[in-house]
C-alpha cells in the first residue's frame, strides 16, 4: 500500500510534537508521522537500549478490549493461541489466521480480571482496521471496545525497570508476559512487561492527554533516551523476532515461521482455528520451508528481497529482513528456505547485486535475550 505523500494525511500520535521538539527525523509508517532517528542516530540509539533503556513510541498500535462470556474460548476461534488457559494478569503472543492458516497479522493478548471475560489485544498498526474488522465479523456476540484516546509507550533495556519502577510503583514486580493496573497522576495505566526488543522492558498503555507528560519524566532519568523506529528495527532483528508484511504474511503459516512454540499441545491437538488442517500436516510432516536466522562472514548487509543459494549458485530461498547489527557487530539477516537446507551451521550465499556473499545458517536469537522471568 503506498504511504500518503504528505504529513497533513498522516496520522499523528499523542507525542508528535516531543518527537518534533527532540529533533527526531520523521517519516511515513502504517499511515502516522513516526520518528525514524533522533539526533545521536541509529547506532548509538540501538546501543543505549541494549546497555541501558530507551523510551519508544508505539502508540500508532492498536489497542482494543474484548469483551463477554466465554471470549477467550471465541477468540481461540480465530487464532491457534491457548487463551482460555490464560490466568488473569497473564500475556499470550499468537496469530490471527486465514482459512487457509495464513497469517493475517501477529497480536498479544492479556486476560484482565473480572466477569464477564476481558481480553486486552495489542496488535500492528498497519493491520488494526483488518483486525478489527475481523473480531467484528467473527464475534458479533462480543463487545469490542478500540481505543482511540489512549498512547502506547515501550521501555526497554536492562534500565528500564528502575526508570519505570520511579513513575509506577509495584510495575517492577511485574515479570515477562504478565500486566497489572497501576496509576499516573490519578490516571488508569495498563503495564505490560513485554517488548520487541530481546531486552527487558515494558509497553504502557495510557490516556493520551497524559502521554506527553510521561514521556518527559522517563526521558528526564539519566539512563532513558528517545529512540526511533530505525533502531527498534534493528534491535528486533537481533532479537529474531517477526516484522508483520516482511517475515510474516498471508501466504505464511506459522509453522513455516518457526513460531510453532506459540501454539500449545492442546491447540494442536484439537484444532479448531483457521487453517488447522495445514498447521497439523506441517507439525506432522515438517514445512517445505522454514524461517531461518543467517550470519554473515564479511561485514556487507544483505537486505530484504534479496535470494538466498546455495554455494554452487541454486536458489533456495529470499531474505525478509537484513541488515547490520550495531551489538553483533555484523551483518545479520532472516529469511525462508528450503527445509533441507535449515539446519544450522548449513553453508549458504546471499545474491548481492550479482555477488554472492558467504553465510551461515544460524540460530535465533543473535544476541541472547533478556527477558525478566522472575
Amino acid at each position: 500500500m503506498a504511504e500518503p505523500s504528505s504529513t497533513e494525511q498522516l496520522a499523528l500520535t499523542p507525542l508528535h510534537a516531543l518527537h518534533l521538539r527532540l529533533g527526531a527525523r520523521m517519516a511515513p509508517f502504517a499511515g502516522y508521522d513516526m520518528p525514524i532517528q533522533y539526533p545521536t542516530g541509529v547506532m548509538t540509539e540501538h546501543l543505549h537500549t541494549r546497555e541501558k533503556c530507551g523510551l519508544f513510541d508505539v502508540s500508532h498500535m492498536g489497542q482494543a478490549i474484548l469483551e463477554g462470556p466465554n471470549a477467550a474460548a471465541r477468540l481461540e476461534t480465530l487464532v491457534p493461541g491457548d487463551i482460555v488457559s490464560l490466568a488473569p494478569g497473564r500475556t499470550r503472543y499468537t496469530q490471527f489466521l486465514t482459512p487457509e492458516g495464513g497469517i493475517i497479522d501477529d497480536l498479544m493478548v492479556t486476560r484482565l480480571p473480572g466477569d464477564p471475560e476481558r481480553l486486552f489485544i495489542v496488535c500492528n498498526a498497519a493491520r488494526k482496521d483488518v483486525d478489527f474488522a475481523l473480531l467484528r465479523e467473527k464475534l458479533p456476540d462480543l463487545t469490542l471496545d478500540v481505543f482511540e484516546d489512549r498512547a502506547l509507550i515501550a521501555v526497554q533495556g536492562p534500565k528500564a525497570a528502575d526508570v519505570v519502577e520511579g513513575l509506577i510503583p509495584g510495575a517492577q514486580s511485574l515479570v515477562f508476559m504478565q500486566g497489572g493496573d497501576f496509576e499516573w497522576r490519578d490516571s488508569p495505566v495498563f503495564v505490560t512487561r513485554s517488548g520487541y526488543t530481546g531486552e527487558d522492558g515494558y509497553e504502557i498503555s495510557l490516556p493520551a492527554s497524559q502521554a506527553e507528560a510521561f514521556a518527559e519524566r522517563l526521558l528526564s532519568h539519566p539512563d532513558c533516551l528517545p529512540i526511533g523506529l530505525g533502531a527498534r528495527d534493528s534491535l528486533r532483528l537481533e532479537a529474531g523476532l517477526c516484522l508483520y508484511g516482511h517475515d510474516i504474511d498471508e501466504t505464511t503459516d506459522p509453522i513455516e515461521a518457526a513460531l510453532n512454540w506459540s501454539i500449545s499441545k492442546r491447540r494442536r491437538a484439537e484444532g479448531g482455528f483457521p487453517g488447522a488442517a495445514r498447521i497439523q500436516k506441517a507439525l506432522a510432516e515438517g514445512p517445505a520451508r522454514v524461517r531461518v536466522g543467517l550470519a554473515f562472514e564479511g561485514r556487507q548487509p544483505a537486505r530484504e528481497g534479496v535470494e538466498i543459494a546455495t554455494p554452487d549458485g541454486r536458489v533456495i530461498g529470499r531474505i525478509t529482513s537484513g541488515g547490520f547489527g550495531p551489538s553483533l557487530g555484523a551483518p545479520c539477516a532472516m529469511g525462508y528456505v528450503a527445509r533441507e537446507f535449515s539446519a544450522p551451521g548449513t553453508e549458504v550465499v546471499a545474491l548481492v547485486r550479482g555477488k554472492a556473499l558467504p553465510a551461515r545458517v544460524a540460530k535465533t536469537p543473535f544476541v541472547p535475550n533478556r527477558y525478566h522471568k522472575g
